[in-house]
């Protein structure tokens, strides 16, 4: 039985992580005026990009070796 839910769960973050890449934000509303002009937002205006991807991977690889670490204490 726990086999079977940490296979359901795999395919779950799985499923997650594929289908969470195709989100895209709404457009701007407009408001007119001139696309390069004014003040950039705070913080810059870089992309998040692939830093979200960089850290789920380090997160689940992480969590992998903690996984694999308890499971070879208790065999």
């Amino acid at each position: 039985m726990k086999k079977k839910i940490q296979y359901v769960a795999a395919i779950a973050l799985l499923a997650l992580l594929t289908f969470s890449t195709s989100v895209m934000a709404q457009p701007d509303p407009g408001g007119g005026g001139d696309p390069g002009g004014g003040t950039p937002p705070v913080g810059g205006g870089a992309p998040v990009g692939n830093g979200v991807y960089i850290l789920v991977a380090l997160a689940l690889a992480y969590g992998i070796s903690r996984w694999y670490a308890m499971r070879k204490q208790t065999a």
